[in-house]
């Protein structure tokens, strides 16, 4: 029996992390490593102490009809990859490795195609992350060296008519 690789090593224990996400829409988990030792976990959910949504079993941006990637002011959830920036200390995160799974929360199913919002990206420049890798099926991922992000700034992107 062959051994799993070491990346979809981490991203099964991401894949498990997503199962404690209270979103309705879609469920993340994310683990940040660095030297082989995992530094920090998050998925997604309201911040402590407030309701989550599946707790009132509503979401807002589906009760408005607000398309997936658009007004994220409106979400109740502080997102997987902020949750676990927030965990770790910048020291352990700088030159580390971001590992996320999206998983569908009515199928069960993982989300290909997944990438962070525009907020996420610019927290995990500022954490130093160096890379991130997302999964897309059960065995294939995608590995994003942090640095592209920078060099290729879509951030002001169709804002001013560029």
């Amino acid at each position: 029996m062959a051994r799993v690789s070491k990346h979809n090593y981490y991203l099964d224990i991401a894949q498990t992390v997503a199962e404690r996400s209270t979103c309705l829409r879609k469920m993340y988990g994310a683990i940040i490593v660095k030297d082989d030792v995992i530094v920090s976990t998050g998925y997604n959910g309201a911040p402590r102490g407030r309701e989550n949504c599946n707790d009132i079993n509503y979401c807002m941006r589906d009760k408005l009809n607000i398309p997936r990637g658009e007004r994220y002011e409106l979400c109740r959830s502080v997102h997987a990859e902020a949750n676990a920036i927030i965990a770790a200390s910048r020291e352990r995160m700088l030159g580390a490795t971001l590992y996320m799974v999206c998983v569908d929360p009515v199928n069960g199913e993982v989300v290909s195609g997944t990438s962070s919002c525009m907020m996420c990206k610019r927290m995990v420049i500022n954490a130093g992350i160096s890379t991130v890798i997302v999964r897309d099926t059960a065995n294939d991922f995608r590995i994003i060296c942090v640095e592209d992000w920078i060099e290729n700034d879509d951030s002001l992107s169709g804002i001013f008519g560029y």
